[in-house]
């Protein structure tokens, strides 16, 4: 089955809903700037890449209907667009690198007559389309040359087409490895609280032919003790100069057991989620959501007391030590990295 979890269809932002899977696929059609924040903020798309495309398709879809007689009015409306578009979720740096990119276009066509740099700002959001579609399967490459034949391979949420255009990041190089004949085998861990491990990754792996089972989180350190893991492999939703890297929470945990068991721990991203204005992980914003995610699965059944208090930040940050190395559209990264990150990503 071939996905494209984002495009743009008929005037309108054409989007999977993920929070109807795995029970059905279906698409929304976005005309309006409050249905895309919702459809961010409740994940409806979410995953680094995915949310870089998303929020590019977000300001030009605000910005087609601007009135403005010069390049000055024009631009006070867009950095409201995109500062609204902005307050949706404050992690993942792949949607703030989707906005200023669009900006950018805007500004350097500046002197342009409005409508003209419209058209530029919707062939910026396709070429973001593009570009990750052969951005991922870049990382697939790199990330393939370190994947032994049966090599069994622990991830967690979704790095997949589904947290990308079509193609994915650490599933990705899973992809890639199956594509050249070797046998990858998975483990997905299911991913509280939002399960994308259990309602996306297993999903998408089981339709893609990959041999996949579904774990719950705890059960990581167990299959590890039992050398049953020969690495893991998750996305990533921002990494800062120095390579701490913010991810699902739950990623610490699995690169600290990896660490203990001499396991490999890789993490696949493309450039744009590499955030070198941010010195370590400690100046990473961590999102924090809404209690009823712990409280009610999927919003349904209680789990908790009524009343209970909660703490649900979506990420944690696994330091730069714990990291074997980034697999990126550019090469595969290694320690040092305050080092090798802006010299393989030529920044």
């Amino acid at each position: 089955m071939e996905l494209q979890t984002i495009e743009w269809r008929n005037n309108k932002i054409k989007l999977i809903d993920q929070t109807r899977l795995p029970d059905k696929l279906e698409y929304v059609y976005i005309d309006n700037l409050k249905s895309l924040w919702q459809a961010i903020k409740k994940m409806k798309v979410r995953g680094a890449p995915a949310l870089g495309a998303a929020a590019a398709w977000g300001v030009y879809l605000g910005a087609k209907d601007i009135k403005a007689k010069n390049f000055s009015e024009f631009s006070r409306k867009l950095d409201k667009i995109s500062a609204y578009i902005a307050s949706c979720r404050p992690t993942a740096r792949n949607l703030f690198w989707g906005i200023e990119r669009m900006c950018s276009a805007a500004v350097r066509n500046k002197n342009k007559p409005i409508p003209d740099i419209k058209r530029i700002l919707f062939k910026e959001a396709q070429d973001i389309i593009k570009e990750d579609k052969a951005s991922c399967r870049r990382i697939g490459y790199y990330g393939a040359r370190l994947i032994k034949n049966n090599d069994t391979i622990l991830t967690i949420c979704n790095a997949g087409a589904l947290a990308t255009i079509d193609y994915g990041t650490a599933l990705g190089v899973i992809y890639r490895a199956g594509e050249e004949g070797k046998k990858p085998k998975v483990f997905s861990c299911e991913t509280r609280p939002m399960l994308q491990g259990a309602r996306l990754t297993a999903w998408e792996l089981k339709h893609k032919g990959i041999d996949v089972t579904l774990i719950c989180d705890s059960m990581a350190a167990a299959l590890m003790r039992q050398n049953r893991i020969h690495k893991v492999i998750t996305g990533a939703d921002r990494i800062s100069a120095n390579g701490d890297a913010a991810n699902k929470i739950g990623t610490y945990n699995l690169a600290v057991l990896a660490r203990y068991h001499h396991i490999p721990f890789y993490i696949a991203a493309p450039g744009s989620t590499f955030d070198l204005g941010i010195k370590s992980g400690r100046d990473i914003p961590i999102e924090e959501r809404d209690a009823a995610e712990l409280t009610r699965l999927f919003f349904k059944n209680p789990v908790g007391p009524k009343g209970i208090k909660v703490f649900n930040p979506a990420f944690d940050v696994t330091p730069a030590d714990f990291i074997t190395a980034f697999i990126t559209d550019r090469g595969v990264i290694r320690p040092p990295y305050a080092k090798n990150i802006p010299r393989v990503l030529g920044e």
